[in-house]
């Protein structure tokens, strides 16, 4: 039975909300799921996501395959690069303390550079408004009131 890491849409119409969910692949897209192992919301920015890592590492090593999207999911929030540093330790190329400080320095620089691009995003557009890098507005002129009426 092939086993999927895939997105479970929910919300209305236009408005996304999806599960990660861990499901057959023969199952229809918003079907029956084996597992719920985290959520994610496109539609905030930057997009949010909630993960619970250690089940998708597990579901990882049983074989599940991600689809696309949550591939990129998972090597946003670090699953991948950690599966990479199991395997290493399993290899015996370096122990489970090198494993998991290398993420935890990954981790570090990771945070960093996510706040400050949530921060360039704020200065950008500050009250959620367009800021200098928009395009330029153009001022529109009125007609005078001096022609000739029209009726409609």
């Amino acid at each position: 039975m092939p086993v999927k890491i895939r997105l479970q849409r929910h919300g209305s119409k236009k408005r996304p909300f999806y599960f990660i969910v861990v499901a057959d692949a023969r199952a229809p897209r918003d079907g029956k799921f084996i597992q719920k192992i985290g959520t994610y919301n496109p539609l905030t920015v930057p997009a949010s996501v909630q993960l619970d890592r250690q089940k998708a590492l597990d579901w990882l090593h049983k074989g599940a395959q991600p689809t696309d999207t949550v591939r990129r999911i998972l090597s946003y929030k670090g699953v991948l690069y950690l599966k990479h540093l199991l395997r290493g330790v399993k290899l015996g190329l370096f122990d489970d303390a090198a494993a998991m400080e290398k993420f935890q320095k990954w981790h570090g620089e990771h945070e960093a550079q996510m706040k400050k691009r949530q921060e360039d995003n704020r200065r950008a557009r500050p009250g959620g408004r367009r800021g200098p890098g928009g395009p330029p507005m153009r001022r529109v002129e009125r007609k005078s009131e001096g022609g000739p009426a029209q009726e409609a």
